[in-house]
């Protein structure tokens, strides 16, 4: 492979660029369910488990290292810009890399591995909870126009225990959703030489 068809083009940039903001908006959305703070934890079972199918369609136009690092950059900005600070990008960063080579080991061309690169990935939905359990008392301090009752009950839910099944559940629905975005998408994924 040449030193030229290694290289990000603009095809690839646009691609990263449609593809962030499909999975910014579906972020968005899905964030409505937290105006109930008991569904707020659900994030991290909904988000990866929707976000999958955009994401294996994503996988298809994925040949070159450096776009899902992209993606993920473009994430934690979309993360820190809706106020939940800068914790997130180090572990987009992480995730997006530990994801970028997985998918490389398989020349990108395994549809297993943008599976299990997508539960690996799927682990940047964990970045938004990281102040609540790292900064609990600022982050709250901060959010006082929710109103006291929706505070108390979102402080007594975000209890330690619940940070690494919240991780768990992000790797799991990640796994499940990237699998259901292959069966919606098998025909993109055969047209694209992916097995």
């Amino acid at each position: 492979m040449d030193k030229e068809s290694t290289r990000l083009n603009g095809k690839d940039l646009i691609n990263v660029g449609i593809f962030t903001a499909i999975i910014s908006v579906m972020m968005i959305l899905i964030s409505f369910i937290g105006f109930i703070p008991y569904l707020m934890p659900t994030y991290c079972i909904f988000m990866p488990l929707l976000i999958g199918i955009p994401w294996m369609l994503f996988a298809t136009k994925v040949n070159k290292f450096g776009m899902v690092l992209i993606m993920g950059i473009l994430l934690g900005i979309v993360l820190m810009l809706t106020g939940m600070g800068w914790y997130a990008m180090p572990l987009c960063i992480v995730v997006s890399l530990i994801a970028e080579f997985i998918m490389k080991s398989g020349d990108y061309k395994s549809a297993k591995k943008d599976i299990l690169a997508h539960g690996i990935f799927s682990l940047w939905v964990f970045g938004s909870y990281i102040p609540i359990f790292l900064t609990a008392e600022q982050y709250w301090a901060d959010r006082g126009s929710y109103g006291e009752e929706y505070i108390a009950t979102a402080m007594s839910i975000f209890q330690p225990w619940l940070a690494p099944i919240m991780i768990v559940a992000c790797f799991v629905f990640g796994v499940i959703g990237a699998w259901i975005g292959l069966k919606v998408m098998k025909k993109h994924f055969v047209k694209a030489g992916i097995v």
